[in-house]
């Protein structure tokens, strides 16, 4: 069938962003191994937003600080990302009434505002947040090469230009990848 059916494509935050809304969250689903917050941290960045988000790692006694986190960014436009959420079983009920009060009528909601949460696969992650949000899965590659493909597929222009090694990074970059 060729590579392009057995080897996952790198995660395209910028096309995902585009199917997402202040009130259309953000869902990456995990797998063992894989952590989003590095591509979405470069994502905020090169959208001039990296001063604008905050998130969490949920677990005990988390769920109210998220739960203001959410509050605050619904009206200030700034994005949220809850981390983990499989972790915090006991608030998944109040995550869901507030995830569904953003698509209420009367619900003012700054047009800027995302919301992206993490989990692993988990029943008691809610059924409704699933459906009305934008979902990806995010595995982590396969092997060495898969992997160095993948950080390659991440690297900026600037980041390989504005190197601190300099010309010495560049080649070394430039013969690893022609391998």
């Amino acid at each position: 069938l060729g590579k392009q059916f057995i080897e996952n494509p790198p995660v395209d935050l910028a096309t995902l962003y585009q199917d997402m809304s202040s009130s259309t969250p953000l869902v990456f689903i995990l797998s063992t191994g894989s952590d989003p917050m590095g591509a979405f941290q470069r994502f905020a960045k090169e959208r001039g937003y990296s001063e604008r988000v905050e998130s969490i790692s949920l677990g005990q006694g988390q769920g109210p600080i998220a739960e203001k986190m959410i509050k605050d960014a619904l009206k200030s436009g700034n994005w949220v990302f809850l981390q983990n959420c499989h972790l915090a079983v006991s608030w998944m009920l109040a995550m869901e009434e507030l995830i569904k009060s953003f698509t209420e009528p009367n619900m003012s909601i700054h047009e800027s505002f995302r919301l992206y949460l993490s989990s692993m696969p988990s029943n008691t992650f809610p059924v409704t947040v699933l459906q009305n949000s934008v979902k990806v899965t995010n595995e982590p590659p396969k092997g060495l090469r898969a992997n160095i493909r993948r950080a390659f597929t991440e690297m900026t222009a600037s980041f390989f230009e504005e190197n601190i090694l300099g010309k010495m990074w560049r080649k070394i970059i430039q013969n690893v990848e022609k391998n």
